[in-house]
């Protein structure tokens, strides 16, 4: 930020009265009427808390060692000190600037008169929009929104007491060096309307204005130029009347209401929760807010910095100089709160944060609900207007749970899924094709604000923010709400692990480690080269646990997708011996990780039913699934999410489909071993954007063989995980077998579908497929109500390796089954016997990976296969199957 040019006003103590003679004649022949009308007693200034303060009379000579009172709490208390006073005070005579000696006749003339009660601020007062000024006639240097100087802050001084005679108006010499400096935690106590001996002190901080006159009805004054930026004045009134200000700056006025003229917007319970960290609506408190207050249109604005030795708010509307704009501490919650008049949606802001040092920081809101479009960093005012659509999916998805119902997921990456769309633009094409497709939900990356789009929105700076590369957050709704009409769940990633350190953002945000841990070897994510959060301390677990929250309510999202939960859970993770520090027990688990995400699963269910929540777990932890209340062998309660990642079963699969037919028997044990642990947790099968990037090849890339055994293999596997015990998740490309890997930049090469390709039926053939194992799927209760109980499974053949053919049945609640059958040689088998339950008369064939339609060889089955009394597998009948090669098979009772 470019320093602001000193003022070269005198000092305010030996200022001489302003040259303007501003007196009227009338208010001259009013003066002794004036002189009876003063105030007797005046309300002594109430902190900005709204604590309770005892209004004391104060002597003629002495100023009380005011704070600040907005004008309806003056009031209030005024009136209640006086009961036995009858009498009404005159109108007082108020224009032009008043100079010292008409302070000290209104100071003996409130010895005459009782206090009269203020009159109420009119309802709904909408103050003109302030004009904007121009910055050159602001400042002769340029303003840069991302900079501040670093030029560290005198020691914040001990306010001292005004000394006997001095002129009750100005601003004192304590104060106005911390105000100067950004170091003020009490402004309000300061600027604004304050009763005096002898009438009302107005005082005002306007850097760069020329002129600042105060509107009281009728009345006009001019204040005291008492430089670099203050003006002031005593008007000889009973108490504080509503007014207005009338800036003057070089070209230009400006009209407005004074912001140190309102009591705080956010109440004692409000930070009685922030304070506890028990604040589940977080966002309503902190962060900016449309609002009108006190019936005056204008923008709160709230922020949590404990360490900060003054915090001001800089934007758009007052050039990025937020030196007039200094914001008020809220006591021992740390928050810091100041309500702006006439500012309103779409004004870009950030908060000026003076660190301990001295030294002064620009930064983006932590709870900006909507930012500038990266590379640019700004905070933007916004409020939600979208009209939700959605009450009939709301109510349904509440109806059945996740692990008991159909759940597959389509994954995509929105900036890429098709390059250049907009949010709106997304909702007119991304429902009809999952539609389409039979998914049940998509799952969305990235959502949340991120500086650099190559993270995928891993690495947020923006966490209570729809990423403004595709629009603003009503458009995201508007997406959301489409996804939902087409009766399509909406899952997104959710990254409350770590966070980039990007000086703009969260690190270190207030000078010290505030939402990272203040151990830099706990800090410090040995990976990625980002900060982990601090979930030992309550303020920053809100922060988290408000934010799924703010997610699913705001924006109606049915489940989130914790990202990298396997870091969170141990402080060893990725760190060599002598890099961390064992916990309490001695152990390696982290103990706040686990409380906070027990906290967050909770609140989440309890608040927001319907929703899910799924971890990225990559270890043996005990319990991710299991309920927060329901302690396991290891000791600890379940971390309570509703799903889990089969990253096991996803790492041992694709091993085992990698290998040459010919070698799978010595892997068969890669395509079983996820059965013995299959309903330890409640789980999702995931072939994600992580497994198809990066040298990994796409999915059909990793099949071995020939063009036409690729496709194969990837459909028998397709048909495999559909029917495999756990819910789905297909990432975008690979539903119509894309060769090339994904790219960020690039998206799905949607240009293998168009039909004057040649190769197009290759690629239609594997949509075809997932589209029909999609509908299979839902149609088929046995594949979903029993997924998380071993009830629902059975095998019938795990063993045969010699033949890569593995048979099971999955169980309806009623008994029904359906037999898979999965051959991974590229042979015919023909007359294969697959033991079977005697009590099923006939077997039809409802899915054949192989069939044409797919690109196969067309091996199917048309006509029912009734079983024979020749025992198999254990099982006493057995059918005959003419095994395609490399293809999956599902038969049902006929």
């Amino acid at each position: 930020m470019t320093p602001r040019t000193p003022s070269s006003g005198s000092d305010p103590k030996n200022q001489p009265t302003p040259a303007k003679k501003t007196a009227t004649k009338k208010a001259a022949a009013k003066k002794a009427t004036a002189e009876k009308a003063v105030t007797k007693k005046t309300a002594a200034a109430g902190n900005t808390t709204a604590k309770k303060a005892t209004a004391k009379e104060a002597p003629a000579k002495k100023t009380p060692a005011g704070k600040t009172v907005a004008k309806k709490e003056a009031a209030k208390r005024t009136a209640a000190k006086k009961t036995t006073a009858k009498a009404t005070a005159a109108k007082t005579a108020a224009a032009g600037a008043v100079t010292g000696k008409t302070a000290k006749k209104a100071a003996r003339a409130a010895k005459k008169a009782p206090a009269t009660k203020a009159a109420p601020r009119p309802a709904a007062v909408a103050p003109t929009a302030p004009e904007p000024v121009s910055p050159e006639l602001v400042s002769p240097e340029t303003v840069s929104p991302e900079t501040v100087s670093p030029a560290p802050a005198p020691p914040e001084p001990v306010a001292a007491r005004r000394p006997e005679g001095a002129d009750p108006a100005a601003v004192g010499p304590g104060d106005r060096e911390r105000l100067l400096a950004g170091t003020h935690h009490d402004p309000h106590s300061v600027l604004g309307a304050h009763p005096v001996p002898g009438g009302v002190a107005f005082r005002v901080f306007r850097p760069y204005a020329l002129g600042v006159t105060v509107v009281a009805g009728e009345r006009r004054a001019g204040l005291r130029d008492d430089g670099q930026g203050f003006f002031s004045g005593v008007l000889p009134l009973p108490e504080v009347p509503t007014y207005r200000l009338q800036v003057e700056y070089a070209g230009t006025v400006r009209d407005t209401e004074d912001a140190y003229g309102f009591l705080p917007t956010l109440g004692e319970f409000d930070l009685h929760l922030i304070g506890e960290g028990r604040h589940e609506q977080l966002w309503q408190a902190l962060g900016a807010h449309p609002m009108t207050h006190q019936g005056v249109t204008g923008t709160r604005f709230a922020v949590w910095a404990p360490n900060a030795r003054g915090v001001r708010v800089a934007g758009g509307f007052n050039f990025w100089d937020g030196t007039g704009y200094a914001m008020r501490s809220l006591g021992a919650t740390g928050v810091w709160e100041l309500f702006v008049p006439g500012i309103g949606e779409g004004e870009l802001y950030k908060f000026e944060i003076t660190r301990p040092d001295g030294s002064k920081t620009l930064r983006a809101d932590p709870l900006a609900r909507r930012t500038e479009v990266p590379p640019a960093t700004s905070s933007i005012v916004h409020a939600s207007h979208y009209e939700w659509g959605d009450a009939e999916w709301l109510a349904r998805r509440t109806r059945r749970e996740a692990h008991e119902a159909p759940f597959s997921v389509y994954e995509l990456h929105l900036p890429s899924w098709r390059p250049g769309l907009t949010y709106r633009e997304l909702a007119e094409q991304l429902p009809a094709y999952v539609k389409d497709l039979g998914f049940t939900h998509v799952e969305l990356m990235p959502v949340a604000e991120h500086p650099f789009g190559g993270s995928w929105g891993y690495q947020v700076t923006g966490f209570y923010a729809p990423t403004a590369r595709l629009g603003t957050p009503d458009d995201f709704k508007f997406l959301v709400d489409a996804l939902h009409r087409a009766g399509i769940g909406v899952l997104m990633d959710w990254v409350p692990a770590h966070f980039p350190r990007d000086e703009w953002a969260l690190a270190e945000f207030d000078g010290r480690p505030l939402y990272e841990h203040a151990d830099p070897l706990r800090a410090a994510h040995p990976d990625w080269g980002t900060l982990e959060f601090d979930f030992g301390r309550r303020e920053v677990r809100n922060f988290l646990v408000a934010n799924a929250l703010y997610w699913c309510e705001e924006f109606h999202i049915d489940g989130l997708r914790v990202d990298a939960v396997a870091s969170m859970l141990y402080l060893d993770y990725s760190r060599e011996p002598g890099q961390w520090t064992p916990n309490e027990h001695g152990g390696r688990e982290n103990l706040d990780a686990v409380a906070f995400l027990q906290e967050m699963n909770a609140t989440v269910y309890r608040r927001v039913p319907g929703v899910v929540t799924v971890a990225e777990e990559s270890t043996a932890w005990d319990g991710v699934t299991r309920a927060t209340h329901h302690r396991g062998p290891s000791g600890f309660g379940g971390l309570g999410f509703g799903l889990k990642w089969n990253m096991g079963w996803m790492h041992d699969s694709l091993q085992y489909m990698s290998h040459d037919p010919v070698h799978r028997k010595f892997h068969h044990g890669e395509m079983t071993f996820s059965m013995v642990y299959a309903y330890s947790e409640n789980y999702v099968l995931p072939i994600s954007h992580d497994e198809v990037v990066h040298g990994k090849r796409s999915l059909v890339s990793k099949m071995p063989g020939d063009w036409w055994q690729q496709r194969a293999n990837l459909r028998s596997y397709l048909g495999f995980m559909w029917s495999h015990p756990g819910k789905q998740l297909l990432f975008m490309g690979q539903e119509f077998a894309q060769g090339s890997e994904w790219s960020e930049t690039r998206g799905p090469d949607w240009w293998l579908l168009d039909p004057n390709y040649g190769a197009a039926a290759d690629h239609r053939g594997v949509l075809d497929l997932v589209r029909d194992l999609n509908a299979v799927y839902r149609a088929t209760p046995a594949l979903w109500t029993r997924d998380v109980h071993p009830d629902g499974f059975e095998w019938i053949t795990g063993d045969a390796a010699d033949d890569n053919v593995l048979a099971f049945l999955r169980h309806d609640t009623d008994g029904t089954p359906l037999l898979a059958v999965s051959h991974f040689a590229p042979v015919l088998r023909p007359d294969y016997r697959i033991g079977v339950p005697d009590d099923v008369p006939a077997w039809r064939e409802v899915l054949n990976t192989d069939a044409a339609r797919y690109g196969g060889s067309d091996v199917v089955h048309p006509d029912p296969v009734k079983p024979e009394p020749q025992g198999r597998h254990g099982r006493p009948a057995s059918i005959r199957l003419t095994l395609p090669p490399l293809a999956t098979v599902w038969l049902r009772p006929a």
